[in-house]
């Protein structure tokens, strides 16, 4: 019987699933090799739980950070949690609404509209492979959320930005931010996750590709950008491995030592 003396954190998008949101059979294939030799895999993603459900049980994998890191769950047992608070929710809200911007409100378990029928709300979930949310409005009124998306295009989030120092807006597609507590960010998230482990930090390693991965590379033992990176992650980056369709998982943890198969 192994000790775990490790883990390896995973970004979702373009990180555990390739550019067609598939996750290669080598990848699935590796994290099982890592859990044979003792080595703790979690999650790390800006995703809610309920929408990457389907990936922890294919991957038979029971920790994770989620939200970028405000809702954190090691081996089944939540350990960490940072909502938004209310007050700051509801400014948001009324200043998007007022500048015509669409806002979707999440929980642990599900997510709903501001609106009905907005392209940008349906583009952006989309490329996640997600349908439209049911709407409704008052939803952030009733309760818990964690993170919310607020639709806009780029740059357009800078007033959002400059009116709320309460709140972080981290840009993942070109039509939508996540709107998380200032402070929040992957890193939290991951050092929540380690501390429940009982390793250290400098037995810590991530793979990321975007704006949200930039603390959690940081802020790892060892930091691994995939090849279809942003060059901000690269150049902060301990290694840049082969992109996420050219096996890039396997051959970055094969360069750590972490896979000799």
């Amino acid at each position: 019987m192994y000790v775990n003396n490790k883990i390896v954190f995973f970004d979702i998008d373009g990180t555990l699933v390739d550019h067609n949101k598939d996750i290669p059979r080598e990848t699935v294939r590796a994290i099982e090799l890592l859990k044979e030799c003792g080595i703790y895999v979690a999650i790390a993603t800006g995703r809610a739980p309920f929408m990457f459900e389907d990936i922890r049980k294919k991957l038979a994998i029971e920790s994770f950070v989620s939200f970028n890191g405000q809702y954190v769950v090691f081996e089944g047992e939540t350990v960490y949690e940072h909502p938004i608070t209310k007050t700051n929710l509801v400014t948001l809200y009324k200043q998007a609404t007022s500048g015509g911007h669409p806002m979707v409100f999440m929980t642990n378990n599900d997510m709903k509209a501001s609106i009905e029928g907005h392209p940008d709300i349906k583009n952006s979930l989309a490329s996640l492979k997600f349908h439209y949310p049911e709407v409704d409005p008052d939803f952030l009124h009733k309760t818990t959320i964690y993170q919310a998306l607020l639709f806009c295009k780029d740059k357009e989030e800078a007033s959002y930005v400059n009116a709320s120092e309460q709140l972080r807006f981290i840009r993942w597609h070109d039509y939508s931010c996540d709107v998380l507590p200032n402070g929040g960010s992957k890193a939290v998230g991951v050092e929540k996750l380690i501390e429940a482990s009982g390793l250290k930090v400098e037995d810590s390693y991530a793979f990321g590709d975007g704006l949200n991965d930039l603390e959690m590379i940081k802020h790892v033992g060892t930091g691994i950008a995939m090849g279809n990176a942003i060059e901000e992650l690269k150049q902060i980056a301990d290694y840049v491995t082969d992109d996420v369709d050219n096996g890039g998982i396997v051959k970055g943890l094969r360069h750590l030592g972490l896979l000799t198969k």
